[in-house]
C-alpha cells in the first residue's frame, strides 16, 4: 500500500513547527491548547494545524476531553508518519532497530562483531544492518527523520564523538555524526549506553522522579544523573562515570582504563568473573557471574556482596553530592538483587545525613529489554522535535509528498 500524500498548504506546513513541537512533546492535546500557548488566531492555528493532518504528522485519537461544551477530540503525534533507526554498540553484539515515533520497535536484528574492529568497520556494518530493516518495515511507513547510536563508552554529546581511551579501540575523535549524516541525510545523535538507559528508565517507570540516579553494573560499571527532570551531561559528556572512580583496598587491582583500584576492577562483571576464574570457578562474562550466582555458588554470592559493599562507596558519595529522590540499579549483575542492594544500602544509610536519606529509595530496575536501544530512540525523538531541529522533520515531509506526487502523476 503506497502512502497517498493529501492536499495542504506547503507555506501553512513550513509554519508549523511550532504547533508540531507542543503536540509532539506532549504539551498540546487539543485545538485549545494550541492557541493557548501560541497566541495564534484560531484561523491561523487550524491552517497550520490542517497542514500538520493532511501530511500525516498529526493526527485525531478517539480519546476525548471535556472542554465546557461539546467533548474535543485529542491530537497527537501519528506514530507512522515517520521511523528512526537505532544501534546499540555492545561488547560482543550490535543490536539494530526500526521504530516509529513513540519509539516502538517495527523491526530489528542483532549481529555479532569483534569490540577490536574500528569505527570503519563497525559502522559498515550498522549501515548495512540498517539497509536490511529497512526493508522489514510495513507498508506506509514515512520517511527516516534521525539516527541514534549508543555506545559503551564515554561520549562527548555536544560533539558526537568518543572522548579518551575506552573498550571501543580507535573510535577517540571519529567523526560518527559525519559519517551516517552523510549517508543518509538525517540528524544522528550519539550518546553512551547508561544514560540512555536513564533516558527510558525516567521516562518509563519514574516519570514522576525530578532527581534519580540510574546506576549500571553490568560488565563495566557506569551512572546516569536526572536532575531536575534533565540528563546531566557535564561539560564534555563524562558526568556519572563512576566506574572509574578509586576505592581504596589493600591489593588494588588493574582496571582496563590503566589505572589501579577503579570501582569497575573491583565490582564491573569481568573484575567477578575474573576473581571466580582464579578461585577455580570458570567465568567469562557477567552472565557466567549471575549464573553461578543462581547455583547458590558461595564464593559467587560473597563476591557479589562485597561488589554491593564497593558499589555503595560510590553511591555514598552520589548521594551527599546530588541528594536524589531515587536510585535505580541495572545491569546484568543487578539481577543479583538484594544480595547486590544490600551492601549499597548498609553504606549509604550508615554514611550519609538523614536529610538525604529519609525518603530515598533504592531499588532494582523493573526492565529486561535493551533499554539503551529504546533510550535512543527517545533521545532522537525529543531532539528532533525541538523548536531548533524541527524544521528538518517539516521539510522531509514536504520533500516526500512531492516525490510522492510525482509518482502518482
Amino acid at each position: 500500500m503506497k502512502r497517498t500524500p493529501v492536499a495542504w498548504d506547503s507555506t501553512a506546513l513550513l509554519n508549523a513547527g511550532e504547533l508540531l513541537t507542543l503536540i509532539a512533546r506532549g504539551n498540546a492535546k487539543t485545538r485549545s491548547d494550541l492557541i493557548e500557548a501560541t497566541r495564534l488566531s484560531r484561523m491561523t492555528m487550524s491552517q497550520r494545524l490542517s497542514a500538520l493532518m493532511g501530511a500525516g504528522l498529526v493526527e485525531e485519537t478517539p480519546q476525548t476531553l471535556p472542554s465546557g461544551g461539546r467533548p474535543t477530540r485529542q491530537l497527537r503525534l501519528s506514530p507512522a508518519a515517520g521511523h528512526l533507526l537505532v544501534a546499540n554498540i555492545g561488547e560482543t553484539h550490535l543490536h539494530l532497530a526500526a521504530t516509529d515515533l513513540t519509539a516502538s520497535v517495527l523491526a530489528e536484528r542483532t549481529i555479532p562483531f569483534d569490540i577490536g574492529n574500528g569505527p570503519d568497520v563497525v559502522l559498515g556494518m550498522i549501515s548495512e544492518g540498517f539497509t536490511a530493516l529497512a526493508a522489514l518495515l510495513p507498508p506506509g511507513t514515512g520517511p527516516l527523520f534521525g539516527i541514534g547510536l549508543s555506545l559503551p563508552t564515554p561520549v562527548d554529546f555536544a560533539a558526537g564523538v568518543v572522548v579518551g581511551p575506552s573498550v571501543l579501540y580507535g573510535w577517540d575523535g571519529f567523526e560518527i555524526r559525519t559519517r551516517l549524516g552523510a549517508r543518509y541525510g538525517v540528524p544522528v545523535y550519539v550518546e553512551n549506553d547508561v544514560n540512555l538507559m536513564t533516558i527510558f528508565e525516567h521516562r518509563h517507570n519514574y516519570a514522576d522522579v525530578d532527581d534519580m540516579i540510574f546506576i549500571k553494573v553490568g560488565t563495566g560499571i557506569g551512572s546516569g544523573i536526572v536532575s531536575n527532570g534533565r540528563i546531566l551531561r557535564g561539560a564534555k559528556g563524562a558526568a556519572g562515570d563512576i566506574g572509574h572512580i578509586g576505592i581504596k583496598s589493600k591489593h588494588p587491582p588493574l582496571c582496563r582504563c590503566g589505572k589501579f583500584g577503579c570501582l569497575e576492577a573491583l565490582a564491573g562483571g569481568w573484575a567477578l568473573a575474573r576473581d571466580l576464574t582464579t578461585a577455580g570457578l570458570p567465568a567469562t562474562t557477567a552472565r557466567d557471574v549471575i549464573e553461578l550466582f543462581n547455583r547458590q555458588t558461595p564464593l559467587a554470592l560473597m563476591l557479589l556482596r562485597q561488589a554491593g559493599r564497593n558499589v555503595g562507596e560510590v553511591v555514598c558519595e552520589l548521594v551527599s553530592v546530588l541528594n536524589p529522590a531515587m536510585i535505580v540499579v541495572g545491569g546484568t549483575i543487578s539481577q543479583a538483587g538484594d544480595t547486590l542492594l544490600d551492601g549499597v544500602r548498609e553504606l549509604v544509610y550508615q554514611r550519609c545525613l538523614p536529610l538525604a536519606t529519609s525518603d530515598l529509595k533504592i531499588v532494582v530496575s523493573k526492565a529486561h529489554e535493551d533499554t539503551a536501544i529504546l533510550g535512543a530512540a527517545l533521545l532522537v525523538l525529543d531532539s528532533i522535535f525541538d523548536m531548533s531541529e524541527i524544521d528538518g522533520v517539516l521539510n522531509r515531509v514536504a520533500l516526500e509528498a512531492s516525490t510522492l506526487a510525482t509518482q502518482e502523476i
